[in-house]
């Protein structure tokens, strides 16, 4: 887009060639202002040395606003589908989502993984049949015993902090005040949960819910950062132990995955690497093709 300039202003650039005066309108706006959101039009011919300045604070502030409106209109707009989404057809998908994870090859062969409890409130796509088959501990194929090493959100607190703990059984799960079923922080015999942060071995795959995915791996979660900041904690823990970064599945009802260009992103907005539907799995990541 063109941005036509009146005369005056066209003058004071030609006048101030080394930026000094417009550097000092700059920092007198931001320092000054008491809404800096919402600038005066003299900021404009400021934007012409953003290569030298940087954005002023007014249009970071602006592009920052407009992304957070994005995400709660679109977080609105799933859960009005969700609230409506058939329970029939809810059901179906369930069935139909976690039949595709449990014989995906990606889920046999993994040793660990993190995997979220579905909530009903929430209308979370739902993991318990995966819960209890990874809890069964059983490969009736090939009649062998499995360990596989599970481990479940906890949120500790309001500032993003989530642990990621490992149970053995489903009485290791608490209804937290939410009505949301966590583990408890120690076992029967009082003793602390292995943190998945802490453990000697890595986890080869995250179950991973969420509001909307599209299908190049973008995700909206429902606003508090939780499995973010996790994500990007495992992922730099990984890369420092020389472990291989383990595959990110989000599992999504066919109301959930939206059009390529409707989930605004930041860069603290991590991306899976696939998604899990009704219709079957989306590889996304070269990893996930490569796996799938």
């Amino acid at each position: 887009m063109i941005r036509i300039i009146d005369a005056p202003r066209l003058r004071l650039m030609r006048a101030d060639r080394g930026g000094v005066l417009l550097k000092k309108v700059a920092s007198f706006l931001t320092t000054h202002h008491p809404h800096p959101a919402f600038l005066p039009s003299c900021a404009v011919p400021l934007r012409f040395v953003a290569g030298l300045y940087g954005p002023p604070a007014a249009v970071a502030m602006a592009e920052a606003t407009a992304v957070l409106q994005k995400k709660r209109a679109l977080r609105s707009q799933i859960r009005r589908a969700l609230k409506i989404f058939s329970p029939a057809q809810r059901e179906q998908e369930d069935v139909a989502i976690q039949n595709l994870v449990l014989n995906s090859p990606w889920f046999k062969s993994s040793k660990g993984l993190c995997a979220y409890i579905s909530c009903e409130a929430l209308r979370e796509v739902d993991t318990s049949k995966i819960v209890a088959e990874v809890l069964k501990n059983s490969d009736a194929e090939h009649g062998m015993q499995v360990k596989k090493m599970l481990y479940v959100p906890r949120v500790e607190d309001k500032n993003n902090h989530m642990r990621m703990l490992r149970i053995s059984n489903v009485e290791d799960l608490v209804a937290n005040s939410m009505d949301i079923l966590e583990p408890s922080p120690v076992d029967a015999d009082q003793n602390e949960r292995e943190d998945v942060m802490l453990a000697t071995q890595p986890v080869d795959l995250f179950l991973l819910p969420g509001l909307a995915f599209d299908r190049h791996g973008r995700r909206l979660g429902r606003g508090g950062g939780y499995y973010d900041v996790f994500l990007q904690k495992y992922e730099e823990l990984a890369t420092q132990q020389k472990w291989k970064q383990p595959l990110r599945v989000a599992l999504a009802y066919s109301v959930q995955i939206v059009d390529d260009d409707l989930i605004p992103t930041t860069v603290t907005d991590v991306p899976v690497d696939a998604v899990v539907s009704a219709d079957g799995v989306i590889p996304i990541s070269p990893a996930a093709l490569e796996r799938t």
